[in-house]
């Protein structure tokens, strides 16, 4: 069973080693999603638009490799500042929907200006 790397314009080029997402077999790596535009630039400065970008991302990394948020089983969340997490909460919850995927939520730095990573494992019928 072959890896495939999941590939879209759609989400921003990673600046560094990685895919977007890699596929093998049913399973789907998503790899981390930050408040970048397509041309990687930083489209808001709260923790609630920068959740939504990074949703978007992921989104369009899983439309990539045919799938879908209601393929995803674990979502894993990092933060910068645990005063946030209610602010992230409340926008995550504008893409979920029952039954919820598994959530991980860690606080971590980041590169300056950004506030929230998010990453997705994805089961792919």
């Amino acid at each position: 069973m072959a890896k495939v790397e999941i590939r879209t314009s759609e989400a921003p080029t990673p600046v560094a080693a990685f895919s977007q997402g890699v596929r093998k077999g049913n399973l789907l790596q998503v790899a981390g999603q930050v408040a970048f535009d397509a041309e990687g630039k930083i489209v808001a400065d709260t923790v609630a638009e920068q959740t939504r970008q990074a949703l978007r991302n992921v989104n369009a990394v899983l439309a990539a490799a045919g799938a879908s948020m209601d393929d995803v089983i674990m979502l894993r969340v990092y933060l910068t500042d645990t005063a946030h997490f209610g602010e992230m909460n409340e926008a995550y919850g504008e893409f979920m929907k029952e039954p919820f995927p598994a959530r991980t939520t860690v606080y971590v730095g980041l590169p300056a200006g950004l506030l929230v990573e998010i990453d997705a494992l994805a089961v792919v019928e």
